[in-house]
């Protein structure tokens, strides 16, 4: 099992109602996984991180984007992040600073 297998089956199991996206949506919509939590159904980009970087497209149909982090996930509202990201100058941001900034965002411990 890959680490972005592992990630994918931890925080899928936190979903209930879920339906794993086609390889078509997955490359052209760029979601993987859509799911009810907390009693919210959403599509959810769980791409794991590459070289300490999560890229991201305007194009996609995820409501949600997940980070892993080392003792918990870090759910950020896609809409929100997007309309952050167009008043900003510079197109790359740190997690860190996006969590007090953005009003959704979930912190789920593992």
């Amino acid at each position: 099992m890959t680490v972005g297998a592992k990630v994918y089956s931890e925080f899928y199991n936190k979903l209930t109602n879920t339906t794993k996206a086609t390889l078509k949506q997955k490359k052209q919509e760029l979601w993987d996984v859509d799911g009810v939590l907390h009693n919210q159904k959403y599509k959810f980009d769980l791409r794991p991180l590459k070289n300490n970087v999560k890229g991201g497209s305007f194009k996609t149909k995820a409501d949600k984007i997940v980070y892993d982090l080392k003792d918990q996930y870090v759910v950020i509202d896609v809409k929100e992040l997007h309309k952050y990201l167009k008043t900003q100058s510079n197109k790359v941001v740190f997690l860190e600073q996006l969590i007090p900034v953005l009003e959704w965002n979930i912190i789920i411990d593992k």
